[in-house]
């Protein structure tokens, strides 16, 4: 094997040189504790509330609504749980959609142990959620909205302005993980009624280990997390200051060159689908064709197994994720997947490719190639596809 290639961004990105430089001082010579009163220490805190003005700033909104966690799982988990057990004398009726990450699925299945409501809403073929079946699941007893902005597997980018609008028209709250969309999309939430928004540093070139969740002021909270006061008392644990300094340079950097950055990916996105589409019958394309991540590309095979798929494209330097939860020891294909209305086997022959900023056309014709060759293989070894092979 010669080559390697990645294109799994959406599971985790490299961290920037810009961004790691900004970091590297705050392991070493300004490694103070921000919670101290000398010097030290407060160059840590000043760095810390520098961060945390450079996160509202690209968002758009007042940087104490900003509190750092982390991770963005860290960040679901706060927003719903820490809502629902603040406000559970109001209602405790929370609704979300079957296609959401596990952090938030595992979050609300948790709750609904403690006694609250969940409504899980459908979503169509394309992985949207309906508008109005938002507004007719709404009633006296829910407190909270929680729909992703976009989906980590098949890249379909939700109407959370319209969800948002309706959620203020209610008076619910409304929670979106935007984990997926923050350094992707442009977020302004000035604009963007949501009150609350998680999202994660490693999807966007920053490291792992830090997301950021966003409080509209005036959202009351229960703490996840007790023990001190840092994150002004509302999130216990000393700052991972290395960690939030990477976040806020890699999200004004990924911010900074967003139309420059999503015009070349689309387009490099919309060469492969081209590609796959004319060279390998009996696939179909995951997720809104239009209205998706500018990097997510998803893709079914008929007659094969994702796992052997993923497999193969590795040993051929390749990385790229599957919709089948299989190669995490389960045996159940993509919830998501199957919420959109594929049938079990079809799910299980899936795969995600995810684009960064750094993939090439060259890259990209070498998947395609790759690519070809091991559907046609695997389809060998197929008995379905025998049957069917003659049609194509």
């Amino acid at each position: 094997m010669n080559k390697s290639v990645y294109f799994d961004h959406a599971a985790t990105t490299f961290v920037k040189d810009e961004v790691l430089k900004e970091m590297l001082p705050y392991f070493t010579e300004n490694f103070g504790n921000a919670s101290t009163v000398y010097q030290i220490g407060q160059k840590s805190k000043s760095a810390l509330d520098n961060a945390r003005e450079r996160v509202a700033k690209v968002f758009n909104c007042l940087p104490n609504e900003i509190f750092f966690t982390g991770s963005g799982s860290e960040a679901d988990n706060w927003a719903i749980k820490g809502f629902a057990y603040a406000n559970k004398n109001k209602g405790n009726h929370i609704i979300t959609s079957s296609i959401e990450h596990h952090a938030v699925l595992h979050t609300c299945k948790a709750l609904e142990k403690d006694g609250f409501e969940i409504t899980y809403l459908p979503v169509d073929e394309n992985g949207k959620v309906s508008v109005e079946d938002v507004r007719s699941a709404i009633k006296d007893t829910t407190i909270l909205i929680t729909v992703m902005y976009a989906n980590n597997e098949i890249g379909t980018i939700q109407p959370i302005k319209e969800i948002a609008e309706i959620a203020k028209e209610k008076g619910v709250a409304f929670h979106t993980d935007a984990v997926q969309a923050a350094g992707a999309v442009n977020i302004d939430l000035s604009e963007l009624k949501v009150d609350m928004m998680s999202l994660s540093a490693h999807k966007f070139n920053g490291p792992k280990g830090v997301g950021a969740l966003f409080v509209r002021r005036g959202i009351k909270l229960k703490n996840l997390i007790d023990g001190g006061a840092q994150e002004r008392a509302r999130r216990a644990g000393t700052e991972n200051i290395p960690g939030i300094i990477g976040l806020a340079a890699a999200l004004e950097l990924a911010a900074g060159s967003l139309e420059e950055k999503n015009k070349k990916i689309t387009a490099l996105r919309e060469y492969i689908i081209k590609n796959i589409e004319e060279k390998i019958p009996y696939c179909r394309l995951n997720g809104h064709r239009t209205d998706r991540l500018p990097g997510n590309i998803n893709f079914s095979f008929e007659f094969i197994e994702g796992e052997s798929l993923l497999l193969w494209l590795d040993i051929n330097g390749i990385a790229a994720s599957s919709g089948s939860a299989c190669t995490s020891g389960s045996l159940d294909p993509s919830h998501v997947l199957l919420a959109i209305g594929l049938k079990h086997e079809t799910a299980h022959g899936s795969l995600r490719i995810t684009l960064g900023e750094e993939n090439t056309y060259e890259e990209a014709d070498y998947l395609i190639e790759k690519l070809v060759e091991i559907v046609e293989k695997l389809r060998a070894m197929s008995p379905l596809y025998e049957g069917v092979k003659g049609d194509k």
